[in-house]
């Protein structure tokens, strides 16, 4: 059960280091699309539900 375990942890370092991780530009960058995106679909999700809560309430009248 070790030398599995000692093995997988063996693996995981070996592929930790192939990875390329991205810059802090690159962060910032991709935290303020998704920031932009979210407000968006927040915005757009708030204004269809405003109109169909004001449309319930024409045909409910």
């Amino acid at each position: 059960m070790t030398g599995k375990l000692n093995t997988f942890l063996g693996n995981v370092k070996e592929e930790l280091q192939k990875v390329t991780w991205p810059s802090k530009k690159d962060t910032y960058g991709s935290t303020m699309v998704v920031i932009i995106v979210v407000m968006f679909c927040a915005v757009y999700l708030g204004v269809v539900d405003m109109i169909l809560s004001r449309l319930i309430q024409v045909v409910l009248g």
